[in-house]
């Protein structure tokens, strides 16, 4: 470095840094905002307790009662049924729409298209109506002779109807969430098990949809609770679910509001429930991605009754 170089002189701070005084960050409007929110809470919390339209008396006599739980049992039902054959015919569904056979895709498009397009409450009038339009429901040869049918409506009956039309509707949306699930694996994954000769089946059963679940849980679960307060909407099959049950005392007694909570609590709780086994499935489907994950709530809560007891 030549000698013409000039350097300039390093500022030198006026104070030692353990001298200096330091002020917090302020957050007022994130203090005004908490405290509005808590006045707003307490106020709606008061008006539960202390407001006698709510009849908290009725609520208590009919939460557990013997009609309320056994609507709630033909709720569950429903969903779990509804459930499972959705999301297996879903996933057939996803698979024929990932197929090269351009008939297996064309099927797959059209039965999305048509179910997501029609509500739920017009297909089960419909499939409850379905007697209406075959009287008999037989096996033969197509277009040719019947050896064996049977009745519509002994074959089906009420609950039957509900279930094919839940099934039915919720297929559609699953076969989409698989079908987002598997096309987020990573395509080099089954070149590398085809350039092994692991077959066809075994490659989407073991490599496949393990990976695709970290993908699919969560809209799964979300449409499953989705599904759980759809079933509501078989009231018009006068089949006794849930809300069903509450509409016909709260039409005997007139005791509407309390009733209409005694069904949103139910719900709350059953909703609560799916969440909390949804979380538990999403983490083990995530052990692969996450070597380390975070403790549970039950795992944090024994860590610090072990620290109390430690200490």
């Amino acid at each position: 470095m030549s000698s013409d170089t000039i350097t300039e002189p390093v500022p030198q701070l006026a104070e030692a840094p353990a001298e200096l005084k330091v002020v917090p960050a302020r957050h007022y409007a994130r203090w005004a905002a908490g405290g509005i929110v808590i006045v707003l809470v307490a106020q709606f919390i008061h008006g539960l307790a202390t407001n006698p339209v709510w009849e908290w008396n009725v609520f208590r006599d009919y939460f557990l009662s013997e009609t309320i739980v056994q609507a709630v049992w033909v709720t569950l039902q429903l969903t779990a049924y509804a459930t499972v054959l959705g999301f297996l015919l879903g996933t057939v569904l996803a698979f024929m729409r990932l197929s090269r056979s351009p008939v297996l895709s064309t099927v797959a498009r059209t039965y999305i298209w048509i179910f997501r397009s029609i509500p739920m409450i017009v297909q089960l009038v419909f499939w409850f109506n379905l007697s209406a339009l075959y009287e008999e429901l037989g096996v033969g040869i197509p277009f040719g002779p019947v050896f064996w049918s049977v009745d519509s409506n002994a074959l089906i009956g009420t609950i039957g109807a509900a279930v094919i039309g839940l099934t039915l509707h919720q297929a559609a949306y699953a076969a989409e969430i698989v079908r987002g699930g598997v096309l987020s694996v990573d395509h080099g994954q089954l070149e590398a098990a085809a350039a092994l000769g692991i077959p066809r089946l075994r490659q989407i059963r073991r490599i496949v949809l393990p990976q695709a679940m970290r993908a699919i849980l969560p809209t799964a679960g979300n449409e499953i609770i989705g599904l759980l307060k759809g079933t509501s909407v078989v009231y018009v099959m006068s089949i006794g679910e849930l809300f069903y049950q509450v509409q016909v005392i709260y039409g005997r007694n007139g005791r509407v509001i309390p009733l209409l909570l005694v069904a949103t609590a139910w719900y709350v709780v059953l909703t609560s429930l799916l969440s909390v086994a949804q979380y538990y499935v999403e983490r083990r489907y995530a052990r692969g991605a996450d070597r380390t994950p975070p403790p549970t709530p039950l795992q944090r809560l024994r860590r610090r009754f072990v620290t109390k007891e430690i200490s």
